[in-house]
């Protein structure tokens, strides 16, 4: 039989008031008594679960502030995080704001818009010192927080939600240097924004086996283009052009349509290898035309649906962090692209 308030007052040694007033998460119950009420109501089995995170017993108000731009990743994470919320009763609404840019300020103007009834927010958000203090005073008022896709590990955050971005860089490299078989010879580095932590991660971890297992692979151009499309294709024209033998091209973060552009316009002798992140329609079509070699797929439905379960989780608990866990990243070649 499940547990009623009346239980949790009596294991907690508080009145069913308190107990009600904190399951409801209405003012008058001190820090203090909201810890032994959700602590008792866990012990008990009252509160619900999904996938063994605990979640709220009463309907949540969830906000995602995401960067969507023309980036097609982020397009598809929306659309996932709007329909999985939509199916979990325990979601009383679910708003995306579209960030006008990475930057602070256009977090902090986003910012400004959410709700009064918003009990948790999901953010892709740069590691900087104002942007650090926007998601601090949005914990202080109340407010759970989980950091998707790229951390900032001192902010307050329940819960990082995304793959080991350096690991994705150190996979990346890897599979360059066995592709290229024991060549020597220049790379090409696209760089989406080294204000994005998780793509300075993957640069680190990419140079990282360079430097331990593949020696005679260097790269000769890094260019940080900010994710958008037109950089990514001048620099990595400029690349073929410096570089008519380049091996292999690496695209960090976005604006692999820029490099893909550049490589069916330039029609290099001997087409580098291509890797990119991400699987998104443009990139499942260069694996099936031999544009890219492989994509190092994040899992944008996975990512979404974890975001919602966390901050729902968060919202429920006491604890001020979840415990962590990456999502594994998945490797897409042409020959096991999966049905969308």
């Amino acid at each position: 039989m499940k547990a009623t308030v009346a239980d949790i007052a009596r294991s907690c040694g508080l009145s069913t008031a308190t107990v009600d007033r904190v399951l409801n998460n209405r003012p008058g119950a001190s820090a203090a008594n909201r810890q032994r009420v959700m602590e008792a109501a866990k012990q008990l089995g009252y509160l619900p679960t999904l996938d063994q995170v605990v979640l709220p017993s009463k309907p949540a108000h969830l906000e995602f502030f995401l960067p969507i731009g023309s980036n097609a990743f982020m397009a598809d994470l929306a659309h996932h995080i709007e329909d999985y919320a939509a199916r979990l009763p325990l979601v009383a609404s679910c708003r995306i704001h579209n960030l006008a840019g990475i930057s602070a300020g256009a977090l902090q103007g986003a910012v400004e818009n959410l709700s009064l009834k918003a009990n948790g927010v999901g953010v892709i958000a740069v590691d900087h010192p104002r942007t650090r203090n926007i998601l601090r005073e949005l914990v202080e008022a109340g407010i759970r927080l989980v950091t998707l896709v790229s951390d900032v590990p001192a902010a307050p955050r329940s819960a990082y939600v995304g793959i080991d971005n350096r690991v994705a860089g150190r996979t990346a490299a890897l599979l360059m240097g066995r592709f290229l078989g024991g060549k020597t010879g220049h790379l090409a580095m696209v760089v989406g924004s080294r204000s994005y932590r998780g793509h300075e991660e993957r640069e680190m971890g990419f140079r990282s086996v360079l430097s331990e297992e593949f020696p005679n692979l260097t790269i000769s151009s890094a260019v940080e283009i900010n994710d958008e499309p037109d950089a990514s294709y001048g620099a990595t024209m400029k690349a073929l052009h410096n570089e008519p033998e380049l091996l292999g091209i690496y695209c960090v973060g976005a604006g692999r349509s820029g490099v893909a552009r550049a490589l069916l316009e330039a029609r290099p002798r001997k087409k580098p290898v291509f890797i990119c992140h991400d699987l998104t329609k443009e990139t499942r079509r260069y694996l099936v035309d031999d544009l890219a070699d492989v994509v190092i797929d994040q899992n944008a439905r996975l990512i979404a649906e974890q975001a919602v379960i966390r901050l729902l989780g968060s919202i429920a608990s006491s604890a001020p962090y979840l415990t962590k866990k990456f999502i594994e990243p998945r490797l897409i070649f042409k020959e096991n692209v999966p049905v969308q």
